[in-house]
């Protein structure tokens, strides 16, 4: 895939370089937030050879491309963005910070485009007057309507644990293939460079509280290296040495839960601490007191808190999918897509990397895998049951990515534009989560989904089980269900 080549056709497509505010992007989608989007340029982008899906909300257009395509193309897109604004002095730039000279052409651009954005939203809204010139703050409002602070607290955590998804997909892998290469050879178990690989593999969590401590006070707007700094005070192995009155202190306590914590609290401290103290003596006095302050306040108060908080989610996944049993990997299963479109699926990741350093695995990565096997199920029924060819084009195309755990392409592509078999596939799904929650299958690592995750789980026969019950199930249901037979796509 030429990457240059497809972030070109987005770029005119989506441009010119005023028109898109900024590009960022995830594991699997270019997201683009733009001052105009049309539906007209969704059906143009959804038309790319390399685009496998389109999701708009209100926040951003999201281009799906899959795993590696994202970045590289999100790049070469933002370069071409950087490229076009330099040409023209007097525009602005929307990714990067235009030079000292252009700053002052740069506003009055904006204020001629901001007058002309205003005038038109205030029009359609009619809920608040804004001045001419005000547009920029008309943006601001109405992104600050969506700018909820729980979805504030998602985005952070996103920010906080996406860098890390690279290591945890490796070292995971690692630990995998060496667990089965164990079972079937348990006598190379003494071997050195078994050992290393053992090391690698465990590497990621070794270093895990260190790693978030880092991305989180990042996140959080303080300094980096003091929010590793404080993660590495509740991790050392010195503190089982120090007695606080009868009790002994525990490295690690609370795993991720403390260190998000701390240096939240750190963060939050470094900004307050900037703010009083004179210039001249800001770089010495601030990181001391920052570190000082915080890490008597992680070790007396905020890591014990962090550790109830950790032992009560590790207590309720347990006793939640011991007791419940089939029915409570239903549930989940059955319920995970829509919670991923509602956004809120981030909130996981540190719930699955809590369980991790606690007992080894996950019980909940398994289970919620199986929603994505079951829109696999569902779009196989589809794909035979339909005599749109444009449709079993797309299936076709997106089944494989599907089937290795990326299912985007084939939600938002397939299942959810025919409503039925959105709902099928999450019931197939919910099959599946039962089975894996009836025989307590867990996760070494996380990062991966669909078939790949094999490799990692407890018990790999039984996970395979649970992919084909939620193939069969979603196959099944909506091969019953039905759906409404779309048109083709009128060729151009």
């Amino acid at each position: 895939m030429d990457y240059k080549s497809l972030a070109k056709k987005i770029f005119d497509i989506t441009g010119p370089e005023e028109n898109i505010l900024q590009a960022s992007h995830c594991m699997t989608r270019l997201r683009l937030q733009l001052r105009h989007a049309t539906p007209e340029m969704q059906i143009q982008l959804q038309s790319l050879e390399g685009v496998l899906g389109i999701n708009a909300t209100d926040d951003d257009l999201q281009i799906i491309l899959g795993p590696g395509a994202a970045g590289q193309t999100t790049a070469a897109l933002q370069a071409l963005v950087q490229t076009a604004g330099a040409g023209q002095a007097a525009q602005t730039n929307p990714i990067n910070q235009p030079s000292r000279n252009n700053r002052e052409n740069t506003r009055n651009t904006e204020a001629a485009d901001n007058m002309e954005n205003a005038e038109s939203i205030t029009k359609q809204t009619g809920e608040k007057k804004y001045s001419i010139g005000d547009g920029k703050k008309l943006h601001a409002d109405i992104r600050a309507k969506n700018a909820t602070p729980f979805k504030l607290l998602l985005k952070k955590i996103s920010g906080i644990f996406i860098p890390l998804i690279p290591g945890f997909i490796a070292c995971g892998l690692i630990t995998g293939l060496l667990n089965l290469l164990l079972k079937s050879e348990p006598a190379l178990a003494d071997m050195a460079w078994i050992k290393m690989l053992a090391i690698m593999g465990n590497a990621i969590f070794y270093g895990m509280n260190l790693f978030v401590g880092f991305n989180a006070a990042k996140e959080f707007g303080g300094s980096p290296i003091l929010g590793g700094i404080l993660a590495a005070v509740i991790t050392h192995p010195a503190l089982k040495d120090i007695m606080l009155g009868s009790e002994q202190l525990q490295p690690g306590r609370g795993g991720i839960i403390a260190v998000l914590l701390v240096t939240a609290f750190g963060a939050w401290l470094e900004l307050r601490l900037r703010k009083i103290i004179p210039t001249m003596l800001d770089l010495l006095l601030t990181p001391l007191l920052t570190i000082l302050i915080a890490g008597f306040a992680a070790l007396f108060i905020l890591q014990p808190i962090g550790g109830m908080i950790a032992t009560a989610i590790g207590d309720g996944v347990t006793i939640a999918i011991h007791e419940g049993g089939a029915m409570t990997g239903f549930i989940l299963g059955g319920l995970w897509l829509p919670i991923v479109m509602l956004g809120i699926h981030q909130a996981m990741t540190p719930i699955h990397v809590q369980l991790i350093q606690e007992y080894g695995v996950t019980l909940l990565l398994p289970i919620l895998a199986m929603a994505g096997c079951g829109q696999i199920g569902a779009c196989l029924a589809v794909y035979f049951k339909t005599k749109n060819k444009f449709l079993k084009k797309t299936i076709l195309s997106a089944l494989p990515v599907g089937i290795m755990g990326i299912g985007e392409p084939l939600i938002y592509g397939v299942t959810l534009p025919l409503g039925r078999p959105f709902i099928t596939a999450c019931i197939g799904g919910a099959f599946g989560g039962a089975v894996q929650a009836a025989f307590s299958i867990g996760s070494s690592a996380i990062g991966i989904s669909g078939l790949p995750l094999t490799t990692v789980t407890s018990q790999p026969l039984i996970y395979l089980l649970g992919i084909l019950t939620s193939y069969i199930a979603g196959f099944a249901l909506t091969w019953l269900a039905g759906f409404d037979e779309p048109e083709e796509p009128q060729a151009s």
